[in-house]
């Protein structure tokens, strides 16, 4: 069966499309902002335009971004995994934003609740592991929710807790809190498991840890990742 083609019927080109997309979602702009980015490149684009090509076709980078790279931990292993959450306010009430972190700093899932109570955290975990399989070790901070749903799930002995143990995911908040700031805030409970989903993707498409190798490998490691995301949804 003939896969379709996302970009069918638009009068623009996908390239602009998936630039407008790209510099919304991995760069910290306002949509007027990636609009004026635009015109110094000769490209007149409304930015209601570019939020429509947000909405229309973010989902759809993020999830071939996500089932390949779901296939591809599946088939290796699972060392470590951080659990955190962060505070994120919608419309003045509190909700919490849980992330699952690997040992290399990628997002795994995020998952967004009302509650920090062990419910909560039961329907991420089983969430994250039926599209992750298990890992070896699962890190959390000292809240007590994570401790009783992965002894619910038979997982106790994965448990890890300690001071420092989970940095790796606070750290791995900041892009996000950056991003809401240039946002700010979020406006609807619809609104912000769709962006962070999709925010999520771009994220650990082109989070190379520059840090952790050389120029060359660098450099070519971030002209995969170009040339990848040049080729999404393709027809």
């Amino acid at each position: 069966m003939a896969k379709r083609d996302p970009f069918k019927y638009f009068k623009t080109s996908r390239e602009i499309i998936r630039l407008a997309v790209m510099l919304y979602i991995r760069f910290p702009l306002s949509l007027v902002n990636v609009k004026d980015l635009l015109r110094e490149r000769g490209l007149d684009s409304g930015h209601e335009s570019d939020r429509f090509w947000w909405h229309r076709f973010g989902p759809f980078f993020a999830s071939e971004i996500r089932n390949k790279r779901a296939e591809r931990l599946r088939s290796g292993p699972q060392w470590r995994w951080h659990l955190g959450e962060v505070f994120v306010k919608i419309n003045g009430r509190r909700h919490y934003l849980r992330r699952a972190v690997d040992h290399e700093g990628e997002l795994l899932e995020s998952f967004v609740t009302k509650r920090r109570d062990k419910k909560a955290a039961l329907k991420f975990l089983k969430k994250t592991m039926r599209r992750y399989g298990r890992a070896m070790a699962i890190v959390t901070d000292l809240l007590r929710s994570y401790g009783a749903s992965l002894k619910e799930i038979g997982v106790a002995d994965l448990h890890e807790t300690g001071r420092w143990l989970n940095n790796r995911a606070e750290i791995s908040h900041l892009p996000f809190r950056r991003r809401e700031r240039a946002m700010q805030r979020f406006q609807s409970t619809r609104s912000l498991p769709r962006f962070v989903a999709v925010h999520a993707s771009v994220h650990n498409h082109f989070n190379l840890e520059r840090s952790l190798s050389s120029r060359d490998i660098f450099k070519a490691n971030r002209a995969a990742a170009r040339t990848e995301w040049r080729q999404l949804c393709a027809a």
